[in-house]
């Protein structure tokens, strides 16, 4: 289906108050005028009013009296001074339709030039519908899937005020104990620059002011993913060759997409802070990419600088970050750049510098048309929120992205006219706040569709669905700092007995026809500033798997998760496990679907699927390195195998392929070729499979890995079906940077070519490059 529209509803009335002061009321619409108006509005400006055009504070809603949420402190009425006063150019943390309009109204009224504010927003995967987690995004391997609902969460936040989503997260994560392994596309960077493509242009459009749609902004630039230990905030270090080929090219794509905005990283890259990178900043992405857009901080990370040992003292972080070209400081409180007027007036900045900074902000609001329209219809961003469109967006979503992972004796579709009883294990399975997962603020509980909720709605009728949660919520160790915003934390229940409650479960589970136990972590465990030192499963959870595989009745694990969690237990003695992610507003509803076979799983794993934290990181796309026949004995004491391989996933159908042809045994170094694969569904159900191709250049200017993703296409066949599929390998395929001729190269080489399901395919076919 396609995304959702609607009819436009023209300039939302301004809510009560004096007239705006505008300068012009007339929107410029090509580029010559608007740089035009941006330049009499910096030609007026002061000094501290451009100072607070580069500023974005958080706009938390605190109860009376208080002026702090957890440990983020925040000076009593310091935002509404900055915007009484025009020193505010940017709001996050707004999402409200009356809020934003009040607040707006405050900023227009503060400033001599009725310049409106900027309201950003961590709008990460859905604003009141929630779709499922990024990660479970990447896994359906599907771009249009992913552009489609980031369109409709795009659509929810323009609707209500927002105009710039802090999104999408396109860092690579190659080891799951870092939390934010969830906000992304996993560890490969083919497949991670398709997702983040995609996601820009669900939440763009073609360009920045695109009806309905909000600013994309890609983060974390650059390397984050990659912090020591899998530590959030801990140091990067990482070589040219693995910036340029693993953790560079998704953002490089998404500056493509068109991207208006980029936020830096927190962690010093290689000794040099991200945030005041000249190289990072300057040389990579403006010159080298030509990204023309606006740059912001992570919270608080221009003052971090000082933190990091990096500036002096708040005045000298300003002026590092404005001499490389970050526009915008994102800050709880006292921004270092309110120091920037000083540091112009005493020589340690030019005032070109920060104009250069001013003249980006003010030309992305002439863009979005906000001096014209600053407001929104309050009425219809409650009917855009209620839109039912919306949560089947949602549910196609969930559906597409779960992967099953084993599904011995073909336990699942599950047949609904033979089931008599299910028994429906574990806390997850009804818990609203955890089927949303992390990430999310302006959730609608109400609407929330629990994986209880869904199996009820589908089965109730004929079925007696029944439910044990037979252990409690797992507790973090330390409490995490998004659990200061309501409904974060994990309650623990009272009165909760957990022998008995467990031996209910048992019993429970030993008199159904069925057990659908759900296990995985809370969401609170995942995401920023919820790294984990293990991969065990939560708690008790192992334990009552257990117990209930140990009644004999058939098990379908369904697995609630944003990480690879340790699951080898459950891979020998489980018949069936469906990897669910968090699935969203619709998740319990999509998961009905897919166990009784009205959709089928056609998902892949977007990350190789360890046995052990012992194992991590754990990668498919190694280099050969020393003794290859060894690669799976690498460890004495468990395989160095992974449990589930990078693009695994099976489906209810039987995929077959053969006859991969190459239309070109030789290519120029410029040239091109198309393989062909054919792919039959030999099963007796239908079904969607990923069609994956992979490379290996046998040598050249630098050891290549073993494969690499270079090409996928989603397909549906119908029991019985076959059809040829055709993808591309070019030069963009082809080139890599090399260490050793320091630049990007094609080699003139021999490549091996498979196509398959996943990423051990064998390699069958083979072309080469010539000079």
């Amino acid at each position: 289906m396609t995304a959702p529209t609607a009819t436009p509803a023209g300039p939302a009335p301004a809510p009560e108050g004096p007239p705006m002061t505008v300068t012009d009321t007339t929107a410029p619409t090509t580029d010559e005028a608007i740089r035009a108006r941006v330049e009499d509005l910096l030609s007026r400006m002061t000094l501290d009013e451009k100072a607070g055009q580069l500023t974005q504070y958080f706009a938390f809603d605190l109860p009376p009296g208080e002026a702090a949420v957890g440990d983020l402190p925040q000076k009593p009425g310091e935002v509404d001074d900055a915007l009484a006063s025009g020193g505010a150019g940017s709001l996050l943390f707004v999402n409200d339709a009356a809020r934003t309009n009040r607040l707006q109204r405050q900023a227009v009224d503060g400033s001599r030039h009725g310049i409106p504010v900027l309201f950003g927003y961590d709008v990460i995967h859905g604003l009141r519908t929630i779709l499922p987690v990024p990660i479970a995004l990447a896994a359906s391997w599907d771009p249009e899937t992913i552009e489609r609902g980031q369109a409709v969460a795009a659509r929810e936040a323009r609707a209500v005020g927002i105009h710039w989503t802090f999104a999408p997260m396109v860092d690579i994560a190659r080891d799951p104990r870092w939390g934010r392994i969830v906000e992304g596309a996993g560890e490969d960077p083919y497949l991670g620059s398709a997702v983040a493509a995609a996601q820009v242009r669900g939440f763009q459009g073609g360009r920045i002011g695109t009806p309905e749609r909000v600013i994309a902004g890609p983060k974390h630039f650059a390397g984050y993913g990659a912090a020591i230990g899998g530590r959030d905030y801990d140091e990067v270090d990482l070589s040219d060759q693995q910036l340029r080929n693993v953790y560079l090219p998704p953002f490089k794509a998404a500056v493509d997409a068109g991207a208006g905005n980029i936020m830096t990283a927190y962690m010093p890259l290689n000794g040099v802070p991200a945030t005041a990178n000249a190289w990072l900043l300057k040389d990579v992405l403006r010159d080298e990419w030509g990204f023309d857009g606006f740059l912001v901080s992570d919270a608080n990370a221009v003052r971090n600088l000082v933190t990091h040992g990096y500036a002096a003292d708040l005045p000298d972080a300003a002026v590092r970050a404005v001499e490389v070209g970050l526009d915008l400081e994102m800050a709880i409180s006292d921004p270092a750049y309110a120091h920037l007027p000083e540091a112009v007036e005493s020589g340690a900045v030019s005032i070109e510098a920060v104009d250069a900074c001013v003249r980006r902000i003010l030309e992305v609001k002439v863009r979005l048309g906000l001096f014209e329209e600053p407001y929104v219809d309050e009425d219809r961003a409650a009917a855009v929120l209620a839109d039912p469109a919306h949560r089947q967006v949602a549910r196609e979503a969930a559906q597409r992205s779960a992967v099953l992972l084993r599904n011995d004796g073909r336990l699942l579709p599950l047949d609904p006219d033979a089931l008599g009883s299910v028994a429906v294990i574990g806390p997850l399975a009804d818990s609203k706040r955890d089927t949303l997962g992390p990430w999310v603020f302006d959730d609608d509980l109400d609407e929330t569709v629990t994986i209880l909720d869904g199996l009820r709605a589908r089965l109730g009728d004929t079925t007696d669905v029944r439910y044990a949660p037979g252990v409690r919520p797992a507790q973090r160790t330390f409490p995490s700092m998004f659990e200061m915003f309501p409904g974060n934390a994990t309650p623990d229940p009272e009165d909760f007995d957990d022998e008995a409650e467990l031996a209910r479960a048992v019993e429970l589970a030993r008199t159904s026809d069925v057990a659908v136990l759900v296990v995985g972590e809370w969401q609170g465990m995942i995401g920023e500033a919820a790294s984990r030192s293990s991969l065990e499963l939560p708690g008790r959870q192992l334990e009552l798997l257990q117990a209930v595989a140990a009644t004999g009745t058939p098990v379908v694990l369904l697995v609630m998760n944003g990480r690879p969690l340790d699951l080898r237990w459950a891979a020998q003695h489980v018949p069936a496990i469906l990897d669910v992610w968090y699935p969203g507003t619709q998740g319990g509803t999509a998961v009905a679907d897919l166990l009784v076979g009205d959709v089928a799983p056609g998902g892949k794993l977007p990350f190789t699927w360890p046995r052990t934290v012992g194992q991590v990181p754990m990668i498919y796309s190694h280099t050969t390195s020393f003794e290859p026949q060894n690669q799976g004995r690498r460890y004495w004491d468990e395989e160095s195998t992974p449990l589930f391989p990078f693009g695994f996933g099976l489906g209810y159908g039987e995929f077959t392929y053969s006859d991969l042809r190459l239309d070109a045994e030789t290519i120029p170094l410029d040239g091109s070729l198309t393989a062909s694969v054919t792919v039959t569904n030999a099963g007796q159900h239908d079904g969607d499979e990923v069609v994956q191709l992979y490379v290996h250049q046998r040598h050249g200017s630098a050891a290549r890995p073993v494969r690499e993703l270079k090409g996928f296409q989603r397909i549906h066949l119908a029991a019985g079906e076959s059809r040829t599929v055709e993808l591309t390998i070019g030069p963009d395929e082809l080139r890599y940077w090399s260490a050793a001729a320091r630049g990007f190269v094609v080699d003139a080489t021999t490549f091996d070519v498979g196509i398959g399901g996943d990423s051990t395919v064998p390699l069958t076919a083979s072309f080469t490059t010539t000079a």
